[in-house]
């Protein structure tokens, strides 16, 4: 019998450290080092192995990302893996499923237990890695799966995995909705497929994205009695500060605080803003509030919404469309779908 062919991108992160003379933590390891920690991946795939880049992922950048989609869109194999750290697998695993339209498995993966702890977790994430690419079901519905992140035994759909805690083995998990698939012993029982219709209109609009130059964008989380000033130096200085779109992290169902709502609407008037929820997802409220800072105010004053994205892939979708160089317009109509 043939085996899949496998091919394992690393980038870096916890699962490729290794200690120095002092005992701290540093990037070291290649891709072939982590394949060679886990000798039963033989048994499920023909792997190659290559090594992108040695970062933490608090390093990678947009540019670094929008490359590895075009070299994975280019690969002549059955799956891919990306080993990458944890602390923004959440938002790069969502670029790369805006950016891949592809009918094999694709899966980041990742480990919270470095290598010089006891029980790391990084080969046996490794492995169920390769195991959901290899799964007969995973790869039947690949493009219905889309991009997955596999951690701790569990497959999330890209849209929907977060980081929920910053140091626990457990820290990743998918809140709205829950995992797609769970691993238990040697099978990948399947759970459920995700719900993709605003991811493919976005791509879909979004088109190519390789000619585009980077498009910062500002992330800025709303808080108690927030006075505004961080809102003001973007009014007065937009060109000077250089960015080009901006994202807000709001209370409840969309709210800001009254007294920086015209700060707000003035903000929309000069860039592309997109009002989502600091909650951490789930649709927001459209047309439920009253008064100049609720969710009705603000979206009748061009805010964009940005449904049930987090603030963090809603960064992430807002920079690839101005990348793409839509307009507020366009950017309010990918931003739509999402509820």
């Amino acid at each position: 019998m043939t085996l899949p062919r496998i091919k394992v991108l690393a980038l870096g992160g916890t699962i490729a450290t290794r200690p120095d003379a002092s005992g701290a933590m540093q990037m070291g390891l290649g891709a072939d080092d982590l394949v060679a920690a886990v000798p039963a991946l033989a048994v499920l795939a023909a792997i190659d192995a290559e090594t992108v880049s040695k970062v933490g992922s608090h390093s990678l950048g947009f540019d670094q990302i929008h490359a590895l989609a075009t070299r994975i869109a280019a690969l002549d194999v059955d799956g891919v893996i990306v080993t990458q750290g944890t602390d923004t697998l959440e938002e790069t695993s969502f670029l790369l499923d805006l950016l891949l339209d592809r009918d094999i498995p694709v899966i980041v993966t990742a480990a919270m237990r470095n290598p010089a702890l006891t029980s790391p977790d990084g080969p046996g994430n490794l492995l169920a890695a390769v195991r959901v690419a290899c799964d007969p079901w995973v790869r039947a519905h690949a493009k219905a799966l889309g991009v997955m992140a596999v951690m701790l035994d569990e497959v999330y759909a890209a849209s929907d995995v977060l980081k929920v805690h910053p140091t626990r083995l457990n820290a990743f998990a998918a809140p709205q909705t829950g995992p797609l698939a769970a691993l238990v012993e040697d099978r990948v029982v399947p759970l459920s497929l995700p719900v993709r219709e605003a991811l493919t209109a976005a791509r879909a609009r979004i088109g190519d994205t390789s000619g585009g130059k980077e498009a910062p964008v500002a992330l800025l989380w709303l808080g108690l009695d927030e006075p505004g000033y961080l809102l003001e130096a973007l009014v007065d200085h937009r060109n000077q500060l250089g960015y080009r779109g901006v994202v807000l992290g709001a209370m409840g169902g969309g709210h800001v605080p009254e007294r920086v709502a015209g700060l707000v609407m003035q903000l929309a008037d000069l860039m592309p803003t997109v009002v989502a929820p600091r909650a951490g997802g789930g649709p927001m409220l459209k047309q439920t509030y009253g008064g100049p800072s609720s969710e009705i105010a603000l979206r009748k004053a061009g805010l964009i919404w940005g449904g049930r994205l987090n603030p963090l892939k809603a960064r992430v979708l807002l920079e690839t469309c101005l990348r793409a160089g839509l307009d507020r317009a366009a950017i309010a109509e990918v931003f739509e779908p999402w509820g």
